[in-house]
């Protein structure tokens, strides 16, 4: 079981720069594929970038290729999201989520509970 706390979502004007959290408990975080997923309103819940486990590979959706950064620490249990050039499209509540072997079975199993974050034109 994995409990997944994520912090650091706001408010940011258009052109601006957030850092997403993702405190994770439990044991075997470093075994855990990481997600980091977001949902605006009206629309589906998307996949914006993941990282495998041992932090070797990583994704991106193409909307947010080349402004968003994942990363993780297995030492300190934390996945982080770098959000740059913030755009009001980025709006949206955002999820941290984990799982083994996540990225290739395209199913992510333990979920945070979400931090909006708003970005004003």
């Amino acid at each position: 079981q994995v409990l997944l706390v994520e912090s650091g979502g706001g408010l940011v004007q258009a052109g601006g720069s957030l850092r997403l959290s993702c405190a994770a408990s439990g044991r075997s975080f470093s075994n855990y594929d990481m997600g980091w997923f977001r949902q605006a309103p009206g629309k589906e819940r998307e996949l914006v970038a993941s990282i495998r486990y041992s932090g070797s590979s990583t994704y991106y959706a193409d909307s947010v290729k080349g402004r968003f950064t994942i990363s993780r620490d297995n030492a300190k249990n934390t996945m982080n999201l770098q959000m740059n050039s913030l755009k009001p499209e980025d709006t949206a509540v955002y999820y941290c989520a984990a799982g083994w072997n996540s990225v290739l079975r395209r199913q992510f199993d333990y979920w945070g509970q979400g931090t909006q974050v708003t970005v004003s034109s």
